[in-house]
């Protein structure tokens, strides 16, 4: 019988290669050698500061301070105050909550873990939000303006960070288990000097067109997963950067051509 997912397993390596998840479908798409790496726990991904500070604003909005400040003890400096970069995530925070339409939003059941099925396939969740009416998701931006992708060019935040796959990956699970088709929204706050906030509903369309992606991969990141096709490394992720072997020199010609 295999063991319910719960906050200290839920990343195990056994539940990451059992279950797909937002994150883990975003990385297959960004480089699918350092999906497979990360599910199978054979790469870490380097924990920078603004990742760090991300999880402090979403421990402090749903409820888990006390796990993350026994696992971030470098947050304090030597006299116990908070360091810098924190105490600007603590003014995020106080902006929020200032506000009675976002801190409606977040006042739901906290970090709700679910698993079901999305195109076939097991997925698992940890909604951040859940109400009986809605899904709330809480980030933690740089700022609301666009951001510049290769190849893409400027597109908005939420298309650019896959917040709108994984909007579509929560709505059908939680609907799996609730037999509701519930709305999704994203409670953002900004990295600025001045924190902005803002609730954003993210429309079925935009859900739907993530959806499309996923439905088209899904089948060969399983196979990849299950070891029946070998997966491609994108050649520029940290993970291929890690593991990349020289097989030779290049000629000038063709490295230009490579980083064009």
């Amino acid at each position: 019988m295999m063991e319910e997912l719960n906050e200290m397993n839920y990343f195990s390596v056994e539940n990451n290669m059992r279950y797909f998840g937002s994150s883990q479908i975003k990385s297959f798409l960004q480089c699918e050698a350092k999906g497979l790496a990360e599910a199978r726990d054979d790469f870490v991904r380097t924990e920078s500061d603004a990742f760090a500070v991300g999880k402090f604003v979403d421990a402090w909005m749903t409820g888990g301070m006390d796990m993350f400040i026994d696992e971030h003890p470098e947050m304090f400096k030597k006299d116990g105050m908070l360091k810098v970069q924190y105490k600007k995530c603590m003014d995020a925070v106080d902006r929020a909550a200032r506000d009675d339409v976002f801190m409606e939003y977040m006042s739901g059941r906290k970090q709700v873990i679910m698993t079901g099925k999305v195109y076939g396939y097991d997925f698992k969740i940890k909604v951040d939000v859940l109400h009986d009416d809605k899904i709330v998701d809480l980030k933690y931006v740089k700022d609301f303006g666009r951001v510049y992708l290769d190849g893409v060019g400027y597109t908005d935040f939420i298309t650019a960070w896959g917040y709108d796959l994984q909007a579509f990956i929560y709505q059908k699970v939680v609907e799996s288990n609730t037999d509701k088709t519930l709305p999704f929204y994203i409670a953002a706050i900004t990295k600025e000097t001045v924190p902005d906030i803002a609730v954003i509903h993210i429309p079925d369309w935009k859900m739907q067109s993530a959806g499309e992606v996923i439905e088209e991969t899904i089948e060969r990141f399983h196979d990849i997963k299950v070891g029946k096709v070998q997966p491609e490394r994108c050649g520029k992720c940290d993970y291929c950067k890690q593991t990349k072997v020289l097989d030779g020199p290049e000629e000038y010609e063709d490295f230009i051509g490579l980083e064009e």
